[in-house]
Protein backbone atom coordinates (compact mmCIF):
# COMPACT_ATOMS: atom_id res chain seq x y z
CA UNK A 1 0.00 0.00 0.00
CA UNK A 2 1.56 3.31 -1.03
CA UNK A 3 1.84 5.54 1.81
CA UNK A 4 0.69 9.27 0.94
CA UNK A 5 3.00 11.89 0.19
CA UNK A 6 3.47 14.98 2.10
CA UNK A 7 2.54 18.69 0.50
CA UNK A 8 4.90 20.13 -1.20
CA UNK A 9 4.75 23.78 0.14
CA UNK A 10 5.91 26.35 -2.87
CA UNK A 11 6.51 29.77 -1.96
CA UNK A 12 3.98 31.26 -3.98
CA UNK A 13 1.49 28.46 -1.90
CA UNK A 14 2.70 29.96 1.26
CA UNK A 15 2.13 33.38 -0.17
CA UNK A 16 -1.52 32.37 -1.07
CA UNK A 17 -2.22 31.43 2.50
CA UNK A 18 -0.42 34.24 4.23
CA UNK A 19 -2.67 36.80 2.19
CA UNK A 20 -5.98 34.77 2.27
CA UNK A 21 -5.75 34.88 6.29
CA UNK A 22 -5.00 38.83 5.44
CA UNK A 23 -1.42 38.66 7.83
CA UNK A 24 1.23 41.13 6.95
CA UNK A 25 4.63 40.34 7.36
CA UNK A 26 7.61 42.86 8.69
CA UNK A 27 10.95 42.37 8.77
CA UNK A 28 13.01 44.85 11.39
CA UNK A 29 16.34 45.76 10.97
CA UNK A 30 17.77 45.23 14.87
CA UNK A 31 21.23 47.74 14.12
CA UNK A 32 19.67 50.40 11.38
CA UNK A 33 16.26 50.12 12.98
CA UNK A 34 14.33 50.00 9.77
CA UNK A 35 11.32 48.36 9.45
CA UNK A 36 10.01 46.61 5.78
CA UNK A 37 6.39 44.94 5.31
CA UNK A 38 4.91 43.60 2.45
CA UNK A 39 2.07 45.36 0.72
CA UNK A 40 -0.86 44.45 3.04
CA UNK A 41 1.32 45.62 6.11
CA UNK A 42 1.17 48.92 4.04
CA UNK A 43 -2.06 48.98 3.38
CA UNK A 44 -3.07 48.59 7.26
CA UNK A 45 -0.47 51.29 8.47
CA UNK A 46 -1.86 53.66 5.64
CA UNK A 47 1.80 53.84 4.61
CA UNK A 48 3.66 54.48 1.14
CA UNK A 49 3.97 51.10 -0.08
CA UNK A 50 7.50 49.65 -0.29
CA UNK A 51 9.16 52.25 1.58
CA UNK A 52 11.32 51.34 4.49
CA UNK A 53 10.34 53.04 7.53
CA UNK A 54 11.96 53.35 11.14
CA UNK A 55 9.62 52.21 14.30
CA UNK A 56 8.94 56.03 14.76
CA UNK A 57 7.70 56.64 11.60
CA UNK A 58 4.99 54.04 12.48
CA UNK A 59 4.88 55.46 16.01
CA UNK A 60 2.61 58.58 14.70
CA UNK A 61 -0.16 56.21 13.58
CA UNK A 62 -0.34 54.59 16.88
CA UNK A 63 -3.17 55.98 18.80
CA UNK A 64 -1.89 58.63 21.57
CA UNK A 65 -3.35 56.24 24.70
CA UNK A 66 -1.22 53.57 23.22
CA UNK A 67 1.68 54.62 22.37
CA UNK A 68 4.18 54.86 25.00
CA UNK A 69 2.85 50.78 25.60
CA UNK A 70 4.07 49.96 22.54
CA UNK A 71 7.13 51.59 21.94
CA UNK A 72 8.39 50.37 25.26
CA UNK A 73 7.17 46.88 24.31
CA UNK A 74 9.08 46.91 20.79
CA UNK A 75 12.06 47.69 22.51
CA UNK A 76 12.17 44.48 24.97
CA UNK A 77 11.29 42.37 22.26
CA UNK A 78 14.88 41.39 22.46
CA UNK A 79 14.87 40.60 25.67
CA UNK A 80 11.43 38.15 25.63
CA UNK A 81 12.38 34.58 25.56
CA UNK A 82 10.08 32.82 22.80
CA UNK A 83 7.38 34.21 21.58
CA UNK A 84 5.55 37.80 22.30
CA UNK A 85 2.49 39.68 21.15
CA UNK A 86 0.84 42.82 21.96
CA UNK A 87 -2.73 44.53 20.77
CA UNK A 88 -2.86 48.31 19.84
CA UNK A 89 -4.76 50.62 18.35
CA UNK A 90 -3.69 53.13 15.18
CA UNK A 91 -5.47 55.91 13.89
CA UNK A 92 -5.93 55.79 10.12
CA UNK A 93 -7.75 58.66 8.58
CA UNK A 94 -10.73 59.12 11.44
CA UNK A 95 -10.80 55.02 11.82
CA UNK A 96 -9.43 53.35 14.17
CA UNK A 97 -8.31 49.79 14.02
CA UNK A 98 -6.97 47.29 15.80
CA UNK A 99 -3.29 45.87 15.16
CA UNK A 100 -1.98 42.45 16.79
CA UNK A 101 2.06 42.27 16.58
CA UNK A 102 3.37 38.83 16.69
CA UNK A 103 6.54 37.53 16.70
CA UNK A 104 9.59 35.78 18.79
CA UNK A 105 12.00 37.26 21.27
CA UNK A 106 15.31 36.70 22.32
CA UNK A 107 16.47 37.31 18.72
CA UNK A 108 15.42 33.75 18.04
CA UNK A 109 15.09 33.48 14.41
CA UNK A 110 17.60 36.10 13.44
CA UNK A 111 19.46 36.36 10.50
CA UNK A 112 21.89 38.77 8.86
CA UNK A 113 21.00 41.38 12.13
CA UNK A 114 17.35 41.05 10.96
CA UNK A 115 13.96 39.71 12.72
CA UNK A 116 10.93 38.61 11.36
CA UNK A 117 7.02 38.87 12.73
CA UNK A 118 3.31 39.23 11.73
CA UNK A 119 0.50 42.06 12.16
CA UNK A 120 -3.41 41.02 12.19
CA UNK A 121 -5.66 43.05 11.72
CA UNK A 122 -7.84 42.07 15.04
CA UNK A 123 -10.23 45.12 14.76
CA UNK A 124 -13.37 42.81 14.13
CA UNK A 125 -12.14 41.05 17.46
CA UNK A 126 -11.63 43.62 19.74
CA UNK A 127 -15.03 45.21 18.48
CA UNK A 128 -16.71 42.66 19.72
CA UNK A 129 -15.28 42.18 22.63
CA UNK A 130 -16.33 45.56 23.58
CA UNK A 131 -20.00 45.09 22.68
CA UNK A 132 -20.23 42.18 25.02
CA UNK A 133 -18.32 44.31 28.08
CA UNK A 134 -20.80 47.02 27.18
CA UNK A 135 -23.92 44.67 27.01
CA UNK A 136 -22.92 43.10 29.86
CA UNK A 137 -22.13 46.02 31.99
CA UNK A 138 -25.91 47.26 30.40
CA UNK A 139 -27.40 44.54 31.91
CA UNK A 140 -26.03 44.35 34.97
CA UNK A 141 -27.06 48.16 35.42
CA UNK A 142 -30.46 47.49 34.15
CA UNK A 143 -31.32 44.96 36.23
CA UNK A 144 -30.22 46.97 39.17
CA UNK A 145 -32.03 49.62 37.57
CA UNK A 146 -35.58 47.38 37.87
CA UNK A 147 -35.21 45.97 41.17
CA UNK A 148 -35.35 50.60 42.17
CA UNK A 149 -38.03 50.98 39.80
CA UNK A 150 -40.14 48.64 41.28
CA UNK A 151 -39.42 49.27 45.21
CA UNK A 152 -40.36 53.25 44.30
CA UNK A 153 -43.53 51.81 41.67
CA UNK A 154 -44.67 50.34 44.95
CA UNK A 155 -44.21 53.36 47.36
CA UNK A 156 -45.97 55.39 44.38
CA UNK A 157 -48.95 53.03 44.57
CA UNK A 158 -48.89 53.55 48.69
CA UNK A 159 -49.55 56.97 48.57
CA UNK A 160 -52.94 56.66 46.91
CA UNK A 161 -55.88 56.11 49.07
CA UNK A 162 -57.94 52.90 49.15
CA UNK A 163 -58.10 49.35 49.74
CA UNK A 164 -54.71 47.43 49.71
CA UNK A 165 -56.74 45.66 47.13
CA UNK A 166 -56.71 48.69 44.81
CA UNK A 167 -53.35 49.31 45.76
CA UNK A 168 -52.09 45.98 44.62
CA UNK A 169 -54.39 46.47 41.57
CA UNK A 170 -52.70 50.05 40.70
CA UNK A 171 -49.19 48.24 40.93
CA UNK A 172 -50.09 45.47 38.67
CA UNK A 173 -50.69 47.87 36.17
CA UNK A 174 -47.76 50.07 36.67
CA UNK A 175 -45.58 46.97 36.56
CA UNK A 176 -47.41 45.77 33.60
CA UNK A 177 -46.93 49.32 31.51
CA UNK A 178 -43.38 49.26 32.44
CA UNK A 179 -42.78 45.63 30.98
CA UNK A 180 -44.50 47.42 27.46
CA UNK A 181 -41.93 50.26 27.81
CA UNK A 182 -39.31 47.48 28.30
CA UNK A 183 -40.35 45.99 25.24
CA UNK A 184 -39.79 48.38 23.33
CA UNK A 185 -35.57 48.96 24.21
CA UNK A 186 -35.48 45.66 22.82
CA UNK A 187 -37.97 45.45 19.73
CA UNK A 188 -39.11 42.14 17.91
CA UNK A 189 -37.22 41.07 15.58
CA UNK A 190 -38.96 42.07 11.50
CA UNK A 191 -41.07 45.18 12.56
CA UNK A 192 -42.08 47.22 10.35
CA UNK A 193 -39.91 50.17 8.67
CA UNK A 194 -41.39 52.80 11.17
CA UNK A 195 -41.43 51.14 14.96
CA UNK A 196 -43.42 54.01 16.55
CA UNK A 197 -44.31 57.49 16.56
CA UNK A 198 -41.83 59.52 18.49
CA UNK A 199 -45.10 60.76 20.88
CA UNK A 200 -46.35 57.45 21.29
CA UNK A 201 -42.93 56.19 22.26
CA UNK A 202 -42.51 58.76 24.67
CA UNK A 203 -45.76 58.11 26.36
CA UNK A 204 -45.55 54.43 26.83
CA UNK A 205 -42.15 54.46 28.43
CA UNK A 206 -43.22 56.77 30.51
CA UNK A 207 -46.62 55.85 31.30
CA UNK A 208 -45.47 53.89 34.08
CA UNK A 209 -44.16 56.64 36.37
CA UNK A 210 -47.37 58.59 36.30
CA UNK A 211 -49.46 58.37 39.10
CA UNK A 212 -52.92 57.46 38.46
CA UNK A 213 -56.23 58.88 39.43
CA UNK A 214 -57.06 61.65 40.96
CA UNK A 215 -52.85 62.90 41.22
CA UNK A 216 -52.30 62.39 37.54
CA UNK A 217 -51.04 64.22 35.29
CA UNK A 218 -47.65 65.23 36.25
CA UNK A 219 -45.70 63.98 33.16
CA UNK A 220 -46.52 66.15 30.26
CA UNK A 221 -45.48 64.73 26.39
CA UNK A 222 -45.68 67.00 23.62
CA UNK A 223 -44.01 65.86 20.18
CA UNK A 224 -44.89 66.34 16.45
CA UNK A 225 -45.91 63.27 14.61
CA UNK A 226 -42.31 61.63 13.38
CA UNK A 227 -42.15 58.18 12.62
CA UNK A 228 -38.87 56.96 14.05
CA UNK A 229 -36.83 53.55 12.70
CA UNK A 230 -36.76 50.42 14.72
CA UNK A 231 -32.78 51.15 15.53
CA UNK A 232 -33.83 54.72 16.82
CA UNK A 233 -36.81 53.73 18.74
CA UNK A 234 -34.56 51.16 20.93
CA UNK A 235 -31.89 53.94 21.40
CA UNK A 236 -34.39 56.32 22.24
CA UNK A 237 -35.67 53.90 24.59
CA UNK A 238 -32.37 53.23 26.58
CA UNK A 239 -32.36 57.12 26.44
CA UNK A 240 -35.86 58.08 27.96
CA UNK A 241 -35.48 54.93 30.42
CA UNK A 242 -32.53 55.91 31.39
CA UNK A 243 -33.54 59.53 32.65
CA UNK A 244 -36.65 58.55 33.71
CA UNK A 245 -34.95 55.83 36.35
CA UNK A 246 -32.48 58.37 37.52
CA UNK A 247 -35.63 60.90 37.84
CA UNK A 248 -37.34 58.18 40.11
CA UNK A 249 -34.36 57.59 41.47
CA UNK A 250 -33.20 61.39 42.62
CA UNK A 251 -35.52 63.92 40.75
CA UNK A 252 -39.07 64.84 40.09
CA UNK A 253 -40.48 61.79 39.83
CA UNK A 254 -38.94 60.39 43.35
CA UNK A 255 -41.40 62.89 45.33
CA UNK A 256 -45.42 63.56 44.71
CA UNK A 257 -44.67 66.96 44.03
CA UNK A 258 -42.86 66.21 41.01
CA UNK A 259 -43.43 66.86 37.93
CA UNK A 260 -41.76 66.07 34.46
CA UNK A 261 -42.24 68.08 30.62
CA UNK A 262 -40.61 65.81 28.05
CA UNK A 263 -40.92 68.22 24.59
CA UNK A 264 -39.80 67.94 21.10
CA UNK A 265 -39.54 70.58 18.67
CA UNK A 266 -38.24 70.28 15.01
CA UNK A 267 -35.99 72.98 13.99
CA UNK A 268 -34.85 72.87 10.17
CA UNK A 269 -33.04 68.76 10.03
CA UNK A 270 -32.91 68.66 13.82
CA UNK A 271 -35.17 67.36 16.53
CA UNK A 272 -34.62 69.14 20.04
CA UNK A 273 -36.00 66.78 22.71
CA UNK A 274 -35.87 68.99 26.31
CA UNK A 275 -36.51 66.92 29.83
CA UNK A 276 -37.72 69.22 32.52
CA UNK A 277 -38.13 68.66 36.15
CA UNK A 278 -39.27 70.64 38.46
CA UNK A 279 -41.02 70.58 41.92
CA UNK A 280 -38.51 67.84 42.98
CA UNK A 281 -36.13 67.82 45.77
CA UNK A 282 -33.04 69.85 45.57
CA UNK A 283 -30.51 69.06 42.74
CA UNK A 284 -27.03 69.50 43.00
CA UNK A 285 -24.59 68.55 39.92
CA UNK A 286 -23.10 64.83 40.10
CA UNK A 287 -19.09 64.30 40.79
CA UNK A 288 -16.62 63.68 37.96
CA UNK A 289 -16.81 60.73 38.65
CA UNK A 290 -19.58 59.26 36.12
CA UNK A 291 -21.81 56.38 36.42
CA UNK A 292 -22.25 53.72 34.14
CA UNK A 293 -25.60 54.75 33.18
CA UNK A 294 -24.75 58.52 32.34
CA UNK A 295 -21.94 57.24 30.19
CA UNK A 296 -24.19 55.12 28.69
CA UNK A 297 -26.53 57.92 27.73
CA UNK A 298 -23.49 59.62 26.29
CA UNK A 299 -22.17 56.76 24.34
CA UNK A 300 -25.65 56.26 22.77
CA UNK A 301 -26.65 59.98 21.95
CA UNK A 302 -23.05 61.18 20.65
CA UNK A 303 -21.88 57.55 19.22
CA UNK A 304 -24.79 55.71 17.83
CA UNK A 305 -27.34 58.54 17.74
CA UNK A 306 -24.49 61.09 16.65
CA UNK A 307 -26.43 63.97 18.66
CA UNK A 308 -25.51 65.96 21.61
CA UNK A 309 -26.97 65.52 25.22
CA UNK A 310 -26.53 68.84 27.64
CA UNK A 311 -26.97 69.07 31.17
CA UNK A 312 -28.39 71.90 33.19
CA UNK A 313 -28.22 70.94 36.92
CA UNK A 314 -30.87 73.74 38.47
CA UNK A 315 -31.75 73.86 41.86
CA UNK A 316 -35.40 73.55 41.07
CA UNK A 317 -34.39 70.86 38.45
CA UNK A 318 -32.53 68.85 36.16
CA UNK A 319 -33.16 70.39 32.31
CA UNK A 320 -31.76 67.87 29.80
CA UNK A 321 -31.56 69.15 26.12
CA UNK A 322 -30.77 66.55 23.28
CA UNK A 323 -30.15 67.38 19.49
CA UNK A 324 -30.29 64.57 16.83
CA UNK A 325 -30.52 64.80 13.56
CA UNK A 326 -33.81 64.12 11.94
CA UNK A 327 -32.18 61.69 9.52
CA UNK A 328 -30.57 59.27 12.09
CA UNK A 329 -34.28 58.77 13.55
CA UNK A 330 -35.53 56.61 10.35
CA UNK A 331 -32.15 54.55 10.81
Amino acid sequence: MNQPTAPVWAPQHLRLGIRAAGVALWSWNVESDRLTMDAVGYALWNVPKDLEVAFEDLSRHIHPADRDRVRAAFNATRGILGPYEIDFRILVEDEVRWISARGRGDDEGIIGNVMYGVFLDVTGRKQAEEAHELLAGEMSHRVKNLIAIAGALTSMSSRAPGTKEEMASELTSRLAALGRAHDLVRPVPGQTENAALLADLMSILLNPYDDLGAFSGRIRVAAPRIGIGEGAATDLALVIHELATNSLKYGALSCASGLLDLTCTVVEDEVIMVWTEHGGPAVTPPNDALGFGSRLLDLIVTRKLRGSIDYQWNPEGLIATVRLRTERLLA
